[in-house]
């Protein structure tokens, strides 16, 4: 009986033998995967400051753009008010035009007779200036 004590003792000890070997490999491959996790870590943190320092860059770039884009636009603005302020005086100068030649039609319908006088003074006139400049 004895013997069966320190058979089961043997026993129990190799088996907690073997579960420490078991136990001690897991830990072993745990921390070479931790390892590996600790150095992908390391190179993301590199990774993404440099990231950081080209979305930064891209980023003053994109500010300094956007105001000079502002700028032109503003200039462009400025010339556009200037067309539109020379379309406005080529508007009023064409509804002068219009207003003058209102008048004048009614000026020349008011006087027609007066009109088709002078023509014909004129046409005189030119006609003898010509056969004066052929003799």
């Amino acid at each position: 009986m004895e013997a069966l004590l320190y058979i089961s003792a043997i026993i129990a000890a190799v088996s907690i033998a073997v579960l420490i070997v078991f136990i001690v490999v897991t830990l072993k491959a745990a921390q070479k995967t931790l390892n590996d996790v600790s150095h992908t870590l390391e190179n993301l943190e590199t990774q993404m400051q440099g990231v950081t320092t080209e979305t930064t860059e891209l980023l003053q770039k994109t500010n300094n753009l956007a105001d000079d884009v502002n700028q032109k636009s503003d200039k462009l603005n400025a010339l556009f008010e200037g067309v539109n302020g020379v379309g406005e005086t080529v508007n009023e100068f064409n509804g002068s035009l219009r207003k003058l030649s209102s008048n004048i039609s009614k000026a020349a319908s008011k006087n027609q007779e007066k009109v088709s006088e002078v023509l014909k003074w004129g046409n005189s006139i030119i006609e003898f200036w010509k056969k004066k400049k052929n003799k």
